[in-house]
């Protein structure tokens, strides 16, 4: 947003200010000294450390632990003069529906040369798609469709008007990927995320989907989805939606096994799926699986806190800074024997930048003109529950939320010369980042990881689904002093070393420079949001162009 001017009213902050290296925005040296006192290593680390410790027992979704970060969170808010967000609360209850099912040891698949056996965990991960004691299919045959992609604007349909109800899908996880043209080559949207699979799955009248995992194709090892998948599974309760019996997961090798006995090959119905002309592909296989399910409906909560604008006009417009508070509470131990899934860098960390934010908005000598939402959503491991919830309950009406700032993890590891904007060149919040990027002597670059589908991955999401630009900002990669290359191994090792594991812990090893920094530049974007004359667009476009035009019009 290059042309954005901050009005000259708010240099009454101060006589001196912060040129940043864009045309037309001004940071007062007030603004940039709050940031500094209340940005700081203390106000980051003491959150990470209540947050991730043992007593919280990992923030599960209606735990014990969830119950306590919530009131945690809303106390520090109120501690810094914010007003409760709902009605005169500080939660807004959010209602889940908790199933834990009773899988088979071993999914029996039936074939002419044989039958074949899934080890549970080993071989497939599977979770009911319905809210009801019981789950499962008889004698359903299974189909390969591909992709299970329907998208009209790419001219690609992998269903060819097949009828699938009552069948049992596999699908290729991820979207076509081979052509910067198709489905944004590289870059994963959301067809390629496997809530989208189920979601289709359901609309086709399936019993059942089975997504093939590979970790290339899912951004993540197996380990990922055996302790994601393995536990209680967190959704909204149902409201008449299309659902699928069952939701699975099978690793490459398990589906081979399948593939083969089915007289198939895996590799030749991948390579079939690479093109427009693919139509399903039955499979010589049948299956039944039945089982029970225990039902919990329980509440969780987002909690929120408001400071409201001093403009009389634009204090009804908001900036809304978000971070996740839940993880994953009590699971399966790992080889350590430790079964806490602390989740201190997912999200503790998230949560630590976003309340320094707060304090930094609430020291201010001066209100910004727009309000300032602060916004911790619940179960956003389950599938973005809580973030889903406040899109569809919002207080503020979208077309008055001038963007989402979100925050999902934190840079322990130092500074970088870099930063990354997930979803870089989606809307006109690029200029801010660059300019406030530029002027901290970094360089903002996209996604690092582009397959991995980030932007879809996190709570800004849904606030992009209902109209609202976001900004969401991840570690850069480029630290200073370590050799090349060092930032990405260190991430991908964490990936697959601590990433939903019982060893996302902090520990004395956690610097906070690096992290000083990406707050310090999310709260000055917000500033310069909350202070312009124009709210954020998205580019000319954008998937998320037409709900923002909808949501202004309303």
């Amino acid at each position: 947003m290059r042309e954005l001017k901050v009005l000259a009213a708010c240099a009454a902050l101060a006589a001196a200010t912060v040129q940043a290296a864009a045309p037309g925005i001004d940071i007062p040296a007030a603004v940039m000294a709050t940031a500094k006192a209340q940005i700081n290593p203390g106000s980051l680390e003491a959150p990470i450390r209540f947050l991730a410790d043992d007593l919280l027992e990992g923030r599960g979704p209606a735990s014990r632990g969830d119950a306590l970060a919530r009131l945690y969170l809303a106390a520090e808010l109120q501690s810094l003069g914010y007003q409760p967000a709902f009605d005169g609360k500080w939660e807004q209850p959010v209602d889940i529906v908790g199933t834990t099912a009773h899988l088979p040891a071993a999914w029996t698949f039936k074939a002419k040369g044989g039958n074949v056996d899934l080890k549970l965990s080993d071989d497939y991960i599977a979770t009911s798609g319905v809210q009801t004691e019981s789950a499962g299919f008889k004698d359903a045959d299974l189909v390969f469709v591909g992709y299970g992609i329907e998208a009209p604007e790419y001219q690609w349909d992998d269903f060819k008007g097949v009828d699938v109800k009552g069948k049992v899908l596999v699908m290729l996880n991820n979207d076509p990927d081979w052509d910067a043209k198709l489905f944004a080559g590289k870059s994963r949207l959301y067809y390629g995320r496997w809530t989208y699979k189920y979601e289709q799955a359901a609309r086709h009248g399936a019993a059942g989907a089975i997504i093939v995992h590979t970790t290339p194709s899912a951004g993540y090892p197996w380990q990922v989805v055996q302790s994601s998948w393995g536990g209680e599974q967190f959704e909204l309760p149902a409201e008449g939606e299309p659902r699928v019996q069952l939701k699975g997961w099978a690793t490459e090798d398990a589906v081979r096994r399948l593939m083969k006995a089915a007289g198939q090959d895996l590799d030749k119905l991948t390579r079939a799926a690479r093109s427009r002309s693919f139509k399903p592909v039955p499979l010589a296989l049948e299956s039944s699986i039945q089982f029970d399910t225990k039902v919990s409906r329980v509440k969780t909560a987002n909690v929120a806190g408001l400071l409201p604008g001093s403009d009389p006009k634009l204090k009804d417009e908001v900036v809304v800074y978000g971070a996740h508070h839940d993880h994953f509470g009590i699971g399966e131990p790992d080889k350590t024997g430790d079964k806490i899934y602390n989740g201190a860098e997912d999200n503790a960390a998230g949560c630590a930048q976003v309340m320094a934010i707060a304090r930094a908005f609430a020291a201010l000598p001066e209100r910004p003109r727009r309000s300032v939402l602060i916004l911790f959503v619940a179960a956003e491991e389950q599938g973005l529950l809580g973030s889903k919830y406040y899109s569809l309950h919002p207080t503020f009406p979208p077309g008055k939320i001038a963007a989402n700032i979100n925050y999902d993890g934190g840079n322990y590891r130092g500074r970088t010369r870099d930063l990354t904007l997930i979803g870089y060149g989606k809307s006109s919040l690029d200029g801010i980042a660059e300019a406030l990027v530029k002027s901290q002597g970094r360089v903002l670059v996209p996604d690092q990881f582009p397959d991995r589908g980030y932007f879809y991955r996190s709570d800004q999401f849904n606030f992009a689904k209902i109209g609202v630009p976001a900004l969401y900002f991840d570690n850069g990669t480029d630290y200073i002093g370590k050799p090349p290359g060092w930032g990405k191994q260190e991430a991908e090792q964490w990936e697959e070393h601590v990433y939903h594991q019982p060893s996302d812990e902090i520990d004395d090893t956690w610097v906070y420079d690096g992290m000083i920094e990406d707050a310090t530049l999310g709260f000055l974007s917000g500033w310069v949001v909350a202070q312009a004359d124009e709210m954020p667009k998205w580019n000319p476009g954008d998937e998320f162009e037409a709900a923002r035009k909808k949501a202004i019009a309303q």
